[in-house]
């Protein structure tokens, strides 16, 4: 027979181990750098109570006309190569953190992804061959660093609508090599109509919604806002029974950011610190006590803690701000 004290510490170790399987997913956008990172760059995020990052290796097209993708050269920044992501990886994976891979696309100019879309049959093929090798790229590499998620692509809305059969063959390759979790990233206006989300693990969301349209809401105000937003997510989640996770969620030190959440425009705004945390305690508010959602990662995160954010600073980071230390808060929930 077991003694008492050997029944507490049974009881302890489920409770934890309950509470560990449940745990959200409180995730960074951890941005790509010129350079190798080292504990330095990994300590802010530790103390931000972050369990996950998302590293976002890149590939470019440069016209549109010819959209072949170029990935993992020796004319990237380190950190959006492959190289990059797996000495990244090993860096968190010390720390207990855990990964999702997520492959990004950047168009010559900044045109948005959401809007490739080729002329001909072609460019479709020319596209979704050099799709597939980028994306088996970084599967190989997500299945040899042991990532916990795959995120097969972000705001993509033009190519996964045209060209349904490509995405439901790329994704059963991508299961022969990796072995992980899979989502997507779909904008915050495109993810009701996804044709493949019974295929993936997680309902993926760049959680951009519009909110408000006021200078500075309350958080009661962006919780309204989220009333109709968040119907229609539940309505996907409940027919395709797959967890909800924000693959990007976050909100600007800025005026009026709850209007358009996703601009991330470089015209000059008045800075609003309060607006920003207000946000995030909303969004956290709504979505962090369902059981239905995974979690998210928040938009971003850059590696020179030190030289980023900041009061003065307008732009999405939480980093030296009101916000950072609100993150602290909520993550450590």
């Amino acid at each position: 027979m077991k003694t008492k004290k050997q029944l507490i510490l049974v009881l302890i170790i489920l409770n934890f181990s309950c509470k560990s399987q449940t745990k959200k997913i409180n995730g960074v956008s951890f941005v790509a750098a010129r350079d190798s990172i080292s504990k330095q760059h990994i300590t802010p995020v530790l103390k931000a109570q972050s369990n996950y990052v998302a590293l976002m290796p890149f590939g470019f097209i440069k016209e549109l006309a010819a959209p072949t993708i170029l990935h993992n050269t020796n004319k990237q920044w380190f950190g959006e190569t492959k190289k990059g992501l797996l000495q990244y990886a090993k860096h968190f994976q010390k720390e207990k953190v855990r990964i999702m891979v997520k492959p990004h696309i950047w168009v010559w100019r900044g045109a948005f992804t959401g809007n490739i879309k080729m002329n001909s049959e072609e460019n479709w093929k020319t596209l979704e061959d050099s799709y597939r090798e980028f994306m088996l790229t970084y599967a190989k590499a997500a299945e040899d660093l042991n990532a916990d998620i795959l995120c097969i692509g972000t705001e993509l809305e033009q190519f996964v609508m045209n060209r349904p059969a490509y995405w439901q063959k790329l994704i059963q390759e991508i299961r022969t090599i990796y072995k992980g979790k899979l989502t997507y990233a779909a904008n915050w206006d495109e993810f009701k109509r996804v044709p493949f989300w019974a295929d993936l693990d997680f309902i993926g969301i760049d959680a951009y919604f519009p909110l408000s349209d006021k200078k500075s809401p309350t958080i009661a105000e962006y919780e309204l806002g989220w009333k109709v937003h968040k119907a229609a997510i539940l309505k996907v989640q409940q027919h395709s029974k797959k967890p909800v996770i924000f693959t990007e969620f976050g909100y600007r030190s800025i005026d009026f950011n709850g209007k358009e959440p996703w601009d991330s425009s470089r015209v000059a705004g008045a800075v609003n610190l309060e607006a920003q945390a207000n946000a995030l305690q909303a969004i956290h508010n709504q979505f962090w006590k369902e059981e239905w959602f995974a979690g998210g990662f928040i938009w971003k995160w850059f590696h020179g803690h030190d030289r980023v954010g900041g009061e003065k600073n307008n732009r999405f980071t939480p980093q030296n701000k009101p916000a950072e230390e609100l993150i602290k808060k909520l993550y450590g929930l």
